[in-house]
This record gives structure tokens, C-alpha cells and sequence, in this order.
């Protein structure tokens, strides 16, 4: 359970402490989730007497933002509405570009998102980056999902007994370059380093010098098919320190463009089915 302390706030200088005080108070109750707070304990951790804290949360009462419960207080159900409201209105796509725009690393790199079609997969949206790498699908193109970072994180997704149904022939490992998966035993080992890894990985399979690095970005709805977001560097680049900040880059833009009334985040693959693989395999 998240500290009760982690919320204080000494020399508080908003210019409406009611209303920062308010918004403490629901952040408090959201990061411990269905448990209730005291008074006392929700006073302790906006550094507040006991008697301005009951007002706000009168207040916060009446307008459904919290409700009274049997040992405290918890979020009330106004708050899902509100979040409804919002959700309605956020387009993964626009956000996509505002958030590759403002990302530190993101920005300067050619970042894609795909969908999965049978064995190929299709490009949905293009964030340029600094440095364009003209070679690299654009929006609308099609390709192999066998040697590709997209197409290999949307395999995750599926069990593989799928996989290997729908990679069942020569016709869907073309080789690209000398190091493009050639059949499907390879593949598989490829999926499932992808799904224990958390992300999946183009080694100049597609491109020459290319470096993919992909993650799944879950469905927003139940009725949507997931997607899978990710980028392309020169493959000097890719060092081991770099694609580390660059996949921190990328889990944030995953929880950015998740919907959080239906995914979490920290199970990209939540279906998988795999077996182990050796430690020392590196796909």
C-alpha cells in the first residue's frame, strides 16, 4: 500500500489551496485504489487540520467525486463518468504524434504504428523523427510480419499453435537481408525471447544498418484488435545503454495511449503462451 505520508505538502503556495488540497485528496484515494481512508489519515497526508480536510471532503461528497464508506472514505463513482468524458475524446493517433514530439529520444527517431493482417502487417501512422530514414515503410505499406519488430511483438499476442498455423509455408520468411528469421522453429524461438523480454526486436533483419525495437500497444476496447508500437535506428546506435532509454520511451508511450479503464500496462502479453528459452539466446 502507497504511504499515507507520500501526498504531504509543506508551504503549499497554490494560489486556490482548497482546490490542490481537493486534488490531493483524490489522488490519495485513487493510488490506494478500493480501500478506504480515514479522516485522520487523508488530514495526515495533505498536511491539513482535521476540520478544513472534513469540509473538503463535504464537498467532495456532495458532488460524488468521493464516497462515505464503512471505515473511511474512498473515490466515488462520479469520477468514471468524468473519465468516460474524457476517454470519448481521446484519439490514439493525435496523441501518438503529440507524444513522439515531445518525448526525448522519440523525437529524433522514425517511430510507426502497425497492425497485424494475416501474416503481414500494415503501417497506420509515422512519426518522422529528426533524421528520416526514407527507406522505412511509411503509412499504408505492407510487409512481412516474420522479420519485422512490429510483426513479431503483435505475434506475442497469439497463442503458438496460431502462429504456427498461419506460418506454415516457405512464402512467409522472405529474406530480406541475411539475418531475416527463415523459418518457423526460429520464429518461435524469436517470440518468445520477444514475450519474456517485453518487447521485440528487428537485428537488421528488414534493412541493412536497421535496428527495430517494437512493443504491443493493447486494444482500446474489447472490440478493437491490438497494435504495436515502435522504432527504427541506425543500427550503430543501438548500443545497449541507448535501447534501454529508448524502450523506457516506449513503455511510457504504451501507458500514454493505453486505455486505463481496460488495460494495465505492465503485462504486455498478457495471453502468451511460450516455453522457456535458454538465458543466453539473443534474438
Amino acid at each position: 500500500m502507497t504511504s499515507t505520508k507520500q501526498v504531504a505538502s509543506n508551504g503549499d503556495k497554490s494560489p486556490a489551496p482548497a482546490v490542490s488540497r481537493a486534488i490531493k485528496v483524490l489522488d490519495l484515494l485513487g493510488r490506494h485504489g478500493g480501500s478506504p481512508l480515514t479522516l485522520g489519515e487523508i488530514a495526515a497526508s495533505i498536511d491539513a487540520a482535521k476540520s478544513s480536510t472534513l469540509n473538503i471532503l463535504q464537498v467532495l461528497e456532495d458532488g460524488g467525486m468521493v464516497a462515505r464508506v464503512q471505515g473511511g472514505y474512498q473515490l466515488g463513482r462520479r469520477n468514471l463518468e468524468l473519465g468516460g468524458a474524457y476517454l470519448s475524446g481521446f484519439s490514439q493517433m493525435r496523441e501518438f504524434y503529440n507524444f513522439c514530439s515531445g518525448a526525448s529520444l522519440l523525437s529524433h527517431e522514425v517511430v510507426q504504428i502497425a497492425m497485424l493482417v494475416d501474416t503481414d502487417v500494415v503501417y497506420l501512422a509515422r512519426h518522422e523523427g529528426r533524421a528520416p530514414m526514407r527507406f522505412i515503410a511509411t503509412i499504408g505499406s505492407r510487409f512481412p510480419a516474420a522479420p519485422t519488430a512490429v510483426g513479431n511483438a503483435l505475434l506475442t499476442t497469439l497463442p503458438d499453435d496460431e502462429i504456427a498455423r498461419r506460418f506454415s509455408g516457405p512464402q512467409h520468411f522472405p529474406l530480406m537481408t541475411e539475418n531475416s528469421v527463415r523459418n518457423l522453429p526460429d520464429l518461435l524461438r524469436k517470440i518468445s525471447v520477444a514475450r519474456d523480454r517485453g518487447y521485440a526486436i528487428d537485428d537488421n533483419e528488414v534493412h541493412p544498418g536497421i535496428y527495430g525495437i517494437a512493443r504491443v500497444l493493447p486494444p482500446w476496447s474489447s472490440g478493437d484488435q491490438p497494435l504495436a508500437i515502435g522504432t527504427s535506428l541506425a543500427a550503430g546506435s543501438a548500443t545497449e545503454a541507448y535501447v534501454a532509454q529508448i524502450v523506457e520511451e516506449l513503455n511510457a508511450a504504451v501507458s500514454h495511449l493505453s486505455n486505463p479503464l481496460f488495460h494495465s500496462v505492465a503485462s504486455p502479453f498478457p495471453n502468451s503462451n511460450h516455453s522457456e528459452v535458454p538465458p543466453h539466446v539473443r534474438i
